[in-house]
């Protein structure tokens, strides 16, 4: 008997408060499965505190216990959840046609304009909108008028690929609406040609010193500016416990997507985990345990490929995000930049973090851009920037103690002042 495909996810919503709810993930396997999931988990707002996988290479089987809200939209996750999820039919050593190992199609690109009278937060809560509709931001364009008045470009796409229709965008403009009130002046949607899609992924604007400075890999204690990186984590590689698998051991500080930082890097080295636990020692440290092995099936034995896994590993773990301060004459430009998956999938919700950070801080963004670096210096294929100019040069620091309570205070590394 088969196993039903509404039973490839299972949650269990947690009865208290506080406790954590259960996510079963029960389906067929295929190398960066882990990250695929704790990417939506990520997306959604949920804390991981513990994670059991075990899989035979055909098969996969996944707990997670997770910290939720009472607004988590829990039918919505276990929707997005088992998209994820490989068909059955891939587990059953069926070669034929199947829709999924055809490349997907890349979504359909839409341009939001929006302008509006302008006040503080404006920024964050126009992306808490988009967030809640699932609409993912690929480049924003964010300008003030003198006159008070912000004319914000944002090239998105539809998580749920409905925005071509009336009813969609509709129902965009009344989330909008109802958020902005009488300070929205217009607001318009409308798909944008391939070519206009391709230029959207913008050229960089994140200087070439500011570059090879925020994703130096070089983990010295001390930063030329002064302040000092987190205390690298422990990270082990042994071969002597398991005849078939590599044994990665971790312990380290916790901060948010930790667990989607090991996943995403093990998928982007072709990785393949066979069974792992990972657990929380109370609310800043946290153990995780990987047998993993190669895509040939072999344990990692090349002293080179290992030394690089720990490399990449030790540099996703103290720094999630790279931030640096430059000046612009009178004006004080904030960059934030974050690694992404070679498939280009960027990390969830940094965006909108960021914006919460300032609008904590009742700070006003004039000018505010997204944009994506090709970087082959280091071995970070793409990297997403959020580049956000300020008035005064002093709220950098102000900005990054915000960020702490979010991703910890040892995951926002990387600070210059340049």
């Amino acid at each position: 008997m088969g196993i039903l495909y509404d039973d490839l996810v299972l949650i269990r919503p947690s009865e208290k408060e506080g406790e954590p709810s259960v996510i079963t993930v029960n389906c067929p396997d295929k190398t960066g499965l882990g990250c695929d999931l704790c990417r939506i988990i990520l997306f959604f707002g949920l804390t991981v505190v513990r994670i059991d996988v075990s899989t035979d290479g055909k098969w996969c089987y996944i707990v997670f216990w997770v910290i939720g809200k009472p607004s988590t939209r829990w039918a919505l996750l276990k929707k997005r959840l088992m998209g994820a999820c490989p068909s059955c039919s891939s587990a059953s050593g069926i070669s034929y046609y199947r829709a999924e190992l055809q490349p997907p199609k890349p979504p359909d690109v839409f341009l939001l304009k929006l302008s509006c009278h302008d006040r503080r937060g404006l920024l964050h809560e126009v992306t808490e909108v988009l967030y809640e509709l699932e609409l993912t931001i690929k480049r924003v364009k964010v300008t003030t008028t003198p006159d008070g008045k912000v004319l914000d470009l944002f090239f998105i796409t539809d998580t749920r690929e409905l925005l071509h229709t009336t009813a969609r965008q509709e129902d965009t403009y009344d989330h909008l609406k109802a958020v902005l009130g009488d300070d929205m002046i217009t607001c318009d949607i409308g798909i944008v040609s391939p070519e206009i899609a391709a230029c959207s992924q913008g050229s960089s604007f994140l200087p070439d010193a500011i570059i090879e400075d925020m994703f130096n890999t070089d983990m010295n204690d001390e930063h030329k500016d002064g302040s000092v990186y987190s205390k690298n984590p422990s990270i082990t590689i042994d071969n002597s416990l398991s005849p078939a698998h590599t044994l990665v051991q971790i312990v380290c500080r916790d901060h948010k997507g930790l667990l989607y930082d090991i996943m995403r890097t093990l998928k982007d080295y072709n990785i393949q985990i066979s069974y792992g636990r990972f657990t929380t020692k109370g609310k800043l440290d946290c153990e995780l345990d990987l047998f993993i092995m190669q895509a040939d099936g072999k344990k990692i034995v090349d002293p080179s490929k290992q030394n690089a896994l720990l490399s990449r590993l030790r540099v996703e773990l103290t720094r999630p995000l790279r931030v640096a301060l430059v000046s612009r004459g009178p004006d004080t430009e904030l960059l934030v930049a974050n690694p992404v998956e070679l498939s280009g999938k960027g990390r969830p919700l940094v965006f909108h973090d960021i914006t919460l950070a300032l609008k904590m801080l009742n700070k006003t963004i004039f000018l505010a851009e997204i944009g994506r670096e090709r970087n082959t210096g280091v071995r970070l294929e793409d990297v997403d920037g959020l580049g956000v100019i300020m008035v005064k040069p002093k709220m950098f620091y102000r900005v990054a103690t915000e960020l702490w309570p979010v991703y910890g205070k040892d995951g926002v590394g990387g600070f210059t002042s340049m």
